[in-house]
């Protein structure tokens, strides 16, 4: 895959599930755009939205407490320039956090729900949100009074899809019973492959409900990045990382056979697990956007897939994907 045809490539696009919306894929995570993997330049961030956006990419996902609302107003600096009409703007809402930006549970009380919107729409400088989803599944609050909540704003006109995030079968049944769920966002990747046998993806499937697949790169681990912020995650330590680099060396032969890198394999990996599938994935500079997108040409073959199944079948990886207490507030895992 040369620099050209990587410079010239345009997203694809994919609905999410039976009612959600028509994305592009990949979709552009926003998180680290906010300072979470290191220091981070407002006005390259803004080059890095624009270019997204400029190639006719549309989904852009990002959280009301990435940088304490840095994420938001940053995004919104960059609509100002374009057309709302541009972007299909993914929120996550229920995280809190502490003045000095560590996690500090999560509220998703209805009363909740709607003056975190309100703060959302102000910062992004929009009148609607296109899909709204609680960031986990509160425990002190059922999904059903959350997802009530949601769906009066949908019918008020301020958001137009709900989404759920990080919830196990049961929830997502329970969700769906109350209003239409446009997609499910969830870890999913070369090393996390969870929701192929605990019933997440075939419970999305039969009720019509997309997957946004979120740490494509295995958190930076495909692409060779390890340190920092990561090495609070199990799979980033020790004996564990050697293990799962071990595990990714194994297709490498792979990526080079199609002229592309590690992270395009990966990206085009998820792809390729079902239409109803769209990996979201980060970026920080430009030529991350323009590598990103390149992914798109990158075709798997059955061959290919299954070679890759083959080395990096379901359960593979070793070590938690979050930390001990994070990992608990997963109802995925439950």
């Amino acid at each position: 895959m040369t620099t050209t045809e990587q410079s010239t490539h345009r997203p694809t696009t994919r609905r999410l599930g039976t009612t959600g919306p028509i994305v592009t894929s990949p979709g552009l995570g926003a998180m680290s755009l906010s300072g979470v993997y290191g220091p981070t330049d407002d006005a390259e961030s803004l080059r890095v939205l624009h270019a997204y956006l400029d190639v006719g990419g549309t989904l852009i996902d990002t959280g009301d407490f990435y940088g304490a609302g840095h994420n938001e107003m940053l995004i919104g600096r960059a609509l100002r320039e374009r057309s709302r009409d541009d972007a299909v703007l993914s929120v996550k809402f229920g995280a809190t956090v502490t003045p000095e930006g560590m996690p500090a549970g999560f509220d998703t009380r209805p009363e909740h729900v709607k003056s975190s919107l309100a703060y959302s729409l102000r910062r992004l400088g929009v009148d609607h949100l296109d899909i709204y989803r609680p960031a986990r599944l509160d425990p002190e609050v059922p999904i059903e009074e959350t997802i009530g909540a949601v769906q009066e704003l949908v019918e008020a006109g301020y958001v137009r899809h709900i989404g759920l995030s990080e919830v196990g079968p049961a929830t997502i049944r329970r969700a769906a019973a109350i209003a239409p769920i446009s997609d499910l966002q969830i870890e999913y990747s070369l090393l996390t492959r969870d929701i192929e046998d605990n019933g997440i993806l075939a419970t999305c499937r039969e009720l019509g409900i997309g997957v946004t697949a979120y740490g494509v790169l295995a958190k930076g681990m495909v692409a060779g990045r390890t340190g920092g912020a990561r090495q609070a995650f199990p799979r980033f330590q020790g004996e564990n990382l050697e293990r799962n680099r071990a595990l990714l060396e194994q297709i490498q032969g792979i990526a080079a056979a199609q002229g592309a890198t590690m992270a395009q394999l990966a990206i085009a990996w998820v792809a390729a697990q079902g239409v109803d599938v769209v990996p979201i994935v980060g970026a920080r500079r430009v030529d991350q956007v323009t590598s990103m997108l390149a992914s798109s040409a990158v075709h798997l073959g059955e061959q290919d897939l299954a070679r890759i199944d083959a080395a990096l079948p379901v359960g593979a990886a070793q070590g938690d994907r979050y930390p001990a207490e994070a990992m608990a507030q997963l109802d995925s895992e439950g």
